[in-house]
């Protein structure tokens, strides 16, 4: 009974062991069924969704086929009104211009409305006689060319005829100038004349095929030193000529960025670039401006080009802080602290900050640096070199003869003629400024840029000798007199771009001189 017993215990154990087995492969099983329930439905919600977007996406397309269809209808069946209007219209115009050409042109009509005359008739020789005519009133004319030309009945190919006559005359030196600035003025006015009457230019097959044969002929040109090389104004001229006429397939994308990078400090070349289809170039062109130390230019390039997060502003405009104070420490350094590279560091100092601040306000940044000191810096070295010319002024002999006494008596003696005296400072990287005949004023205060640095003014000390004596002085001394340290700690500026001196950051407009300096402050440490 015992054997019995332990066989109906091993089968029992057996048989709980088998269903202990099932048991996990059911609930395995029961797993899998529920997971693979789960993204059947997953999978069918999605397609019902995608079903459903095309759907709706279908619905879309049929209204709006049947809203086209309804347009069409309608543009054809008013086909005729709109062609009787039009001739109407042009008959108006025609009679309305002939009455234009019959009033007199010389002396009685106001700038605008000559400008106005000579772009209706299409008179590309008679537009460019007035512009070189009115050449002092620049402001004005640039101010009213825009609208004039959005009367003519083909702007595009009236510009293109003055600028085919510079082209031609690029060789003949008398004149170009005045033509330079004619041509270009016309090229910069001509699109944002159209973009405030809410139209666009728009150019004829045959007049973009004659542009290119003009581009290709003024890059020959150029290529070939006809006339000189092309300076800045005409080298914007040029691209903006190409971006106008969509002329970027004839010519070659390195010679396109080399005139890009070589005129960069231009303000309107970021806006032209940025047109000029460059692609990924763009940043080959801002990393090309930051190895040759044009940072500032750097910034309104990526800003154009939407690439401020490859190229961080902030970041770009400290390292050309730094680098600035770098150049003008070796400046002074390499000649001994002399009185010329002291105005010449001052000089560039002033260019420097003036760059840097207006880049600052246009673009927002000022919470990003120590703004208020670089102002107060910057208005100090202007009031410095504002009153440095009115010193120049004063001190400058006048080279007047004295007369005879008119009455038969002895003629007074002419007096000696004085050696010729500099009116203006020379800019930075030119020739060296004179040494004045009176010594400078001083200045005294702190000021201090981001970093901390302190602008002190050193003690007051004569450096120049009476007029037509000679000087000499320890370099030391000077180093003393005007506050310099030797090494890395002197600090020092470098010359900007013209972004610098300009007023705004607009699309054509050209730099505004600057104001001559006066007695520079010491150079910061």
């Amino acid at each position: 009974m015992e054997a019995e017993a332990m066989i109906d215990k091993a089968r029992i154990e057996n048989l709980f062991s088998e269903l202990e087995a099932r048991k996990s492969l059911l609930a395995t099983c029961t797993e899998l069924w529920n997971n693979l329930s789960q993204q059947f439905s997953s999978s069918e919600q999605s397609l019902l969704h995608k079903s459903n977007d095309i759907d709706s996406k279908l619905e879309k397309l049929e209204s709006e086929k049947k809203k086209t269809l309804e347009d069409l209808d309608r543009r054809e069946t008013t086909i005729s009104e709109r062609e009787s209007s039009f001739i109407t219209l042009t008959e108006e115009q025609k009679q309305s211009a002939l009455l234009e050409f019959e009033k007199p042109t010389s002396g009685t009509l106001e700038l605008s409305e000559e400008l106005r005359l000579h772009c209706k008739k299409m008179d590309s020789e008679g537009l460019l006689r007035f512009m070189l005519a009115n050449r002092k009133d620049s402001a004005a004319v640039r101010a009213e060319v825009s609208e004039a030309l959005v009367e003519a009945v083909d702007a595009p190919r009236l510009v293109l005829d003055v600028v085919e006559g510079f082209v031609e005359r690029r060789g003949v030196k008398e004149g170009i100038s005045d033509r330079r600035w004619a041509c270009a003025t016309l090229i910069q006015r001509l699109v944002p004349g159209f973009e405030l009457d809410g139209r666009v230019p728009v150019v004829a097959s045959s007049v973009g095929e004659r542009a290119g044969a003009v581009a290709e002929a003024w890059k020959a040109k150029m290529d070939g030193g006809e006339g000189g090389e092309a300076g800045a104004s005409e080298g914007s001229m040029f691209l903006q000529m190409v971006v106008f006429f969509g002329l970027q397939a004839k010519f070659d994308v390195e010679f396109l960025k080399k005139l890009v990078l070589e005129f960069s400090s231009r303000r309107e070349i970021p806006k032209i670039a940025a047109k000029l289809g460059f692609g990924e170039k763009m940043g080959d062109i801002i990393d090309e401006l930051v190895k040759s130390g044009k940072e500032v230019e750097a910034v309104y390039f990526a800003y154009e080009s939407g690439l401020t997060e490859r190229f961080p502003p902030v970041s770009l405009l400290k390292s050309y802080l730094k680098n600035s104070r770098k150049h003008g420490n070796a400046l002074l350094k390499n000649k001994n602290y002399s009185t010329a590279a002291t105005e010449q560091a001052n000089a560039a100092e002033l260019n420097s900050l003036r760059a840097l601040v207006r880049c600052l306000e246009v673009h927002k940044l000022e919470s990003e640096f120590s703004f208020d000191s670089l102002k107060r810096r910057l208005t100090l070295l202007e009031k410095a070199k504002a009153e440095k010319k009115k010193s120049m002024a004063a001190t400058k002999p006048q080279n007047k003869r004295p007369r005879g006494d008119g009455g038969g008596g002895a003629v007074a003696f002419h007096a000696a003629k004085a050696g010729r005296v500099p009116n203006a400072y020379s800019s930075f990287g030119g020739r060296n400024p004179p040494v004045h005949q009176n010594p400078p004023t001083r200045y005294s205060g702190r000021y201090t840029y981001p970093s901390s640095t302190v602008y002190d003014s050193p003690v007051s000390a004569s450096y120049v000798a009476p007029y037509g004596g000679t000087h000499s002085q320890n370099p030391a001394v000077l180093s003393q007199q005007y506050g310099y340290v030797s090494g890395d700690a002197a600090g020092g500026v470098r010359a900007g771009g013209s972004y610098g001196a300009q007023s705004s950051y607009g699309a054509y407009d050209y730099s505004a001189s600057a104001p001559a300096q006066s007695t520079y402050p010491p150079y910061p440490q």
